[in-house]
């Protein structure tokens, strides 16, 4: 066999390493057609060029593709280098404060090596698509890898925090999991000072170390609806009940989950809970929906609704008189 054959041979068993976490010899041979010998020589070669092969002896053993000291090349397939280059793309817009000349960098790499029919159609999705964007926050890397350790690690964490009216307190708390809307990240949390959850903005957050007091997980909310509900009811002097005539999945697809959250109901009707400082602006957000709506509560927005209405109906020169 020819050094190209050889080396084509092992490339294709980078490949197979790359794309699922276990695999015996036996399957390793059957992808490739050769002998299991070969395989094992092949797998010594790669651990020559440096890529760390773990190999599990018994029954249920096979090889497996290690975390090395750094991170070898990848080997990717037509749709896997669209898929990342499309993906690098929409990262260079992101909310992670440098993430976008990263991914930039990143893009450049993969270009310069991208065959020539895979990069036309990269550009040609790209051209084709545009992306809607809104106010963001951006958020240093280096306090989410803090954070995501202390979740995974489960330590305690203290930081200064400023609350709606500018005022900062120490916090300290034990930290579950991180969640982003596409514009902000919050940390759901245990504040140890106040023994409830609470939800914190990460862009907030000053001062944040991970201490070595480590705590025993319990059980807790789930971490996405709480965050919903907090940034979708807690922050607002009103919070709205509305039954929405319309599938509950249609009503998500209007309303972010930033905004409000969605309920499903019976007889193709939902509720949609929504938070406002103002009554009007309630009442037009649900009206802008287009769909039949019955508020539920608070009675307050039933008068600013009718109000309204009799406005609108005035603009109109419906209105009665």
């Amino acid at each position: 066999m020819t050094v190209e054959a050889t080396t084509e041979r092992v490339l294709r068993l980078l490949t197979l390493l790359q794309r699922r976490l276990s695999w015996t010899a036996v399957e390793l041979a059957a992808e490739l057609g050769v002998t299991d010998r070969s395989v094992r020589r092949d797998v010594e070669r790669l651990r020559t060029l440096g890529y760390p092969v773990h190999a599990a002896p018994g029954v249920g053993g096979g090889y497996q593709l290690g975390a090395g000291a750094r991170l070898p090349p990848l080997l990717l397939d037509d749709e896997e280098a669209i898929a990342t280059a499309v993906s690098l793309r929409l990262a260079s817009g992101g909310t992670v404060a440098g993430a976008g000349e990263a991914a930039l960098r990143a893009l450049a790499k993969l270009d310069q090596v991208m065959p020539s029919r895979l990069r036309a159609e990269v550009r040609a999705v790209h051209d084709a698509t545009e992306t809607l964007v809104g106010p963001r926050v951006e958020i240093d890397p280096e306090l989410l890898m803090t954070l995501a350790r202390a979740c995974r690690d489960a330590v305690r964490v203290r930081f200064r925090y400023a609350g709606r009216d500018g005022r900062e307190q120490e916090r300290t708390v034990e930290p579950v999991r991180m969640v982003t809307t596409g514009r902000r990240w919050y940390l759901m949390a245990r504040d140890v000072d106040r023994d409830d959850w609470r939800t914190f903005r990460l862009d907030r957050m000053r001062e944040v170390t991970a201490t070595t007091w480590r705590f025993r997980p319990g059980e807790h909310p789930d971490p996405v609806a709480y965050v919903q509900r907090s940034v979708t009811e807690a922050p607002y002097r009103h919070v709205a009940r509305v039954r929405v005539h319309a599938q509950p999945d249609r009503v998500r697809e209007l309303v972010p989950p930033q905004v409000g959250r969605v309920e499903d109901d019976r007889d193709g009707w939902c509720v949609l809970v929504v938070g406002g400082d103002d009554l009007d602006w309630l009442a037009m957000h649900v009206a802008r929906l287009g769909f039949e709506a019955e508020v539920l509560e608070p009675p307050e927005l039933r008068v600013a609704t009718a109000q309204l209405a009799r406005r609108l109906a005035a603009m109109a020169g419906t209105g009665a008189g």
